[in-house]
């Protein structure tokens, strides 16, 4: 399982990109969000075996005080809940820039984002 914990002074919203082929809108990744993640807190944004998958996952977290963790993978997010193939947008969507995070073999797996 994936868990992602907020090691920040403030609440993030969390989003990530996970492998998943033959998604229906022809790409082979999925993307997730959004999870509240308060200072302090950690919360599972992938269940099960991380290693069944693939190795590379990417997130996106914007903290309240404007802070991002972000990286070149851009792909349309909604603002509210969602679960959508890599391809898939809406005109309410906005693009952001997924971070790659390499698990390498690990079934279970921990991310902190610190300042």
């Amino acid at each position: 399982m994936l868990t992602i914990c907020n090691k920040y002074g403030y609440g993030i919203f969390v989003a990530i990109l996970y492998y998943s082929p033959n998604c229906p809108d022809g790409g082979d990744w999925a993307k997730k969000g959004w999870w509240r993640i308060e200072p302090g807190e950690c919360k599972v944004v992938y269940g099960g075996s991380l290693r069944s998958l693939n190795r590379y996952y990417g997130y996106y977290a914007e903290a309240d005080n404007g802070a991002i963790w972000a990286g070149p993978y851009v792909r349309a997010v909604p603002q509210q809940a969602f679960d959508w193939c890599e391809w898939t947008s809406s005109t309410q969507a906005r693009d952001v820039g997924f971070r790659l995070l390499d698990i390498n073999s690990y079934d279970n797996f921990t991310l902190d984002l610190t300042p």
